[in-house]
């Protein structure tokens, strides 16, 4: 049974999605974590951050590595937690693959008209409060701590926040970089 709801779970994410793997983020986390309750916070922020570091799309990889815990979290062997990977994988991107094979033809003959434009004007916003909703989702004390419990681990993790920012929107060093100078500052604070 969770294959099934595993397939409408991210079918609709891959439906209603917009704003690429980032703005999915928010979606994923709240389905996997906050309602079915497949996952932890801490799975699901593990779950993002090998899904940056492997090659792809943020939200299929999310999709990939979700579906893959959500079914071993639910006591399957790993050959049914494989299955449990795919179908979300697929579940995700076939409502864009049908959408796209359908729309891409009367898009391009319609795309400079004036109701075309509107909605995707309309939609910017929708995309940036979903990336923003991503992001606060992912400060959580699992991330950053609180500085109660642990005010080092609160201080350093919001430092090197801010240098992340700082290093990749006004530096401009590549994102690779800054996720491996990230990676060793974590190892030299926190070993």
């Amino acid at each position: 049974m969770i294959f099934l709801y595993l397939f409408i779970t991210f079918f609709e994410i891959g439906l209603f999605g917009f704003g690429g793997g980032y703005g999915m983020l928010s979606l994923i986390q709240h389905e996997t974590v906050e309602h079915w309750q497949w996952l932890s916070s801490a799975e699901f922020t593990d779950i993002v951050a090998i899904s940056q570091m492997t090659p792809g799309p943020i939200g299929i990889n999310s999709a990939t590595y979700a579906g893959y815990t959500a079914v071993k979290n639910a006591g399957f062997s790993m050959p049914m937690a494989v299955l449990g990977s795919a179908t979300a994988t697929v579940a995700l991107i076939l409502p864009s693959l049908i959408l796209m094979i359908l729309i891409s033809k009367l898009f391009m003959r319609y795309m400079h008209t004036r109701t075309v434009e509107s909605v995707f004007t309309g939609l910017r916003p929708a995309v940036i409060g979903l990336l923003a909703a991503a992001t606060l989702l992912l400060m959580t004390p699992d991330n950053f701590s609180t500085p109660s419990e642990d005010p080092w681990q609160f201080i350093s993790s919001c430092l090197l926040f801010l240098a992340a920012f700082v290093g990749v929107k006004f530096v401009k060093l590549n994102p690779i970089r800054m996720i491996l100078y990230c990676a060793l500052a974590g190892l030299v604070l926190y070993y």
